[in-house]
């Protein structure tokens, strides 16, 4: 899409597991160009399927560093032909798939400087990785060293009050310890470290860049505390290498989100004609970058109602927890980025909306949802035709779940508020009707659950919950999903569907890499960019959030929730 607009533009990249996409956008954040490279579609040369390979026998997933090289100078190429001027590039951010690892080696760095504008990154880069692949966030290798590393400072518990999570098989710090093990020569030959974000950034500067303050919570090793490394998961990581250099390995890491790291290497500027200014900014994660996507306030809460389920918020407080993952905000100290993560959403929605068409029967051609969200708005809450009658609950989980960490199966129970009385019943479940409003009730009695305590209260007498709660993904568009999230988790200031297409991460990146450049001392990213950033195009109120009688209700119901998924624990750990 050409401009005809010859002011400053900024450079947001997504860096995911399937494509690299890349936009352009002004000063007052309008896109203007965009164009993305499908590394199934657009590669040659990898045998890849859905962007990586895998070694089943070792529940290995990984991606081939060179595969994302060839990537950036098509994307680049690209949005030249489209017409994009890259003279009026003044900023580059990027955002990249979390918790991925690139291992350089001791050349990488001559070789970054020294790049030909003749040549393409691909062709120029082979010897600058001392191992070709990057273990992907669908790696399961690692159970042995989550084990390992959820003991190592006595327990789950306490690996997430330091690092904001739990041990993950996707997280690096353990990934760093199985490559260390399995590969010591290659180790041993690399010179750093990347995350797949600042490996980006790194491409773009010229030289190895730091990890940015928010993705590297995803590690394992960053303790959020004390704002370091933590010298003890740092030592348990090296193994029987020393731990000074694991930490070269690993470089500082900036505090500043938006810290300039330097000038584009004059590759750019030689074979795509970029500013010889333009400047380089710190990239993020792929979940800190969504959150960037557009201005979130403190206490406001994004929930992705996709085929899984995803709850992001920033907020001040930090409570972590082994069910939850906590991160810094990537541009606002004092901030956290709060995020559950859940295997199951769509799905299990989908397998109670075909039963209720199974019984209801109808056209359902047009509408797959339309006896689904009948059932669900001519329900009463809990199922409670009267404040006397036990509420209806229960938990769905076609796909084993780990929020919380439960095979798969059903559940469903009836919880009494009179005297905390919690039974095992179908009795007075009218199937499947009532189940069309039991599981949006028991995915958003979970959200609420997690997230109390991250909230403020607005004043006058007002419990604590989110200002605002934004829908994404797929199930935003259900109107009658966003009511019962807004009589679940409130929202002083209501439902909203927020429909950026598949450009978060990008647009956030290039979101920052605005912020970064033309901020004013002290003004916060959520200030610049809260100015300039027009709600009509994006976002849409579909639902009202805080009712006050309804939201008692449900903070009475989330009690017996706890209740039902404690009772439910203990009876699987039984089995």
């Amino acid at each position: 899409m050409a401009s005809s607009n010859g002011g400053p533009l900024y450079l947001g990249f997504d860096l995911s597991t399937q494509q690299l996409k890349g936009l352009a956008v002004s000063s007052d954040l309008k896109v203007e160009y965009e164009a993305k490279f499908d590394f199934d579609a657009d590669s040659h040369g990898f045998n890849i399927k859905k962007g990586v390979m895998t070694n089943e026998a070792e529940h290995e997933v990984f991606a081939p560093v060179a595969l994302w090289l060839q990537a950036l100078d098509s994307v680049l190429q690209k949005l030249r032909d489209q017409g994009l001027d890259f003279r009026r590039v003044r900023g580059i951010s990027g955002a990249g798939q979390q918790h991925g690892s690139v291992y350089w080696s001791k050349d990488a760095e001559k070789l970054l400087a020294n790049l030909d504008k003749n040549k393409t990154l691909e062709e120029q880069l082979p010897g600058a990785f001392s191992h070709p692949f990057s273990p992907n966030w669908q790696d399961a290798s690692t159970q042995k060293e989550c084990e390992e590393f959820d003991a190592y400072l006595g327990g789950a518990e306490v690996l997430a009050k330091a690092t904001g999570s739990k041990a993950h098989h996707r997280f690096t710090g353990p990934q760093i310890l199985r490559f260390q093990r399995k590969y010591p020569e290659q180790y041993k030959n690399t010179s750093r470290i990347s995350l797949v974000s600042s490996f980006l950034a790194s491409l773009f500067l010229g030289a190895i860049a730091p990890f940015d303050i928010s993705d590297v919570c995803g590690m394992n090793l960053w303790n959020i505390e004390t704002g370091s490394y933590d010298d003890r998961l740092l030592q348990l990581c090296a193994g029987s290498f020393e731990v000074e250099d694991l930490k070269r390995k690993l470089g500082d890491v900036p505090k500043d989100g938006g810290l300039h790291l330097g000038k584009v290497h004059r590759y750019y500027v030689e074979r795509y004609s970029f500013n010889p200014d333009c400047i380089v900014l710190p990239s993020t994660g792929d979940n800190p970058s969504t959150i960037l996507a557009l201005p979130l306030q403190p206490s406001d809460a994004m929930v992705s109602l996709g085929t899984s389920t995803t709850f992001l918020m920033s907020t001040p407080n930090y409570k972590p927890d082994p069910s939850t993952h906590f991160f810094n905000h990537p541009t606002t100290p004092g901030l956290y980025m709060f995020m559950l993560c859940y295997k199951n959403g769509g799905l299990a929605r989908e397998q109670v909306r075909d039963a209720i068409n199974d019984k209801v029967g109808g056209d359902t051609s047009k509408n797959p949802w339309a006896n689904f969200d009948h059932a669900l708005l001519n329900t009463p809450a809990m199922g409670q035709k009267s404040p006397s009658d036990p509420m209806k609950m229960g938990l769905f989980f076609p796909r084993p779940e780990i929020v919380p960490n439960v095979r798969s199966g059903q559940w469903r129970f009836t919880y009494n508020p009179a005297n905390q009385s919690l039974t095992e019943t179908l009795e007075g479940w009218d199937q499947p009707l009532d189940e069309a409003r039991a599981i949006v009730e028991s995915q958003l009695l979970s959200l609420r659950l997690r997230s109390r305590g991250l909230t403020e209260s607005p004043g006058d007498g007002i419990p604590p919950q989110p200002r605002r709660v934004y829908l994404v993904g797929g199930g935003s568009r259900n109107r009658a999903i966003a009511k019962v999230a807004g009589e679940v988790l409130g929202g002083t200031d209501g439902v909203y569907k927020l429909d950026v297409g598949e450009n978060a991460c990008a647009l956030g990146a290039a979101y920052k890499a605005v912020w970064a450049v033309e901020r004013k001392p002290g003004q916060t990213f959520e200030e610049l960019i809260g100015q300039r950033w027009r709600e009509e195009e994006f976002i849409e109120k579909i639902a009202d959030g805080y009712q006050p009688e309804v939201f008692a209700k449900y903070g009475v119901a989330v009690e017996g929730f706890d209740k039902m998924e404690q009772q439910v624990l203990v009876k699987e750990a039984h089995r």
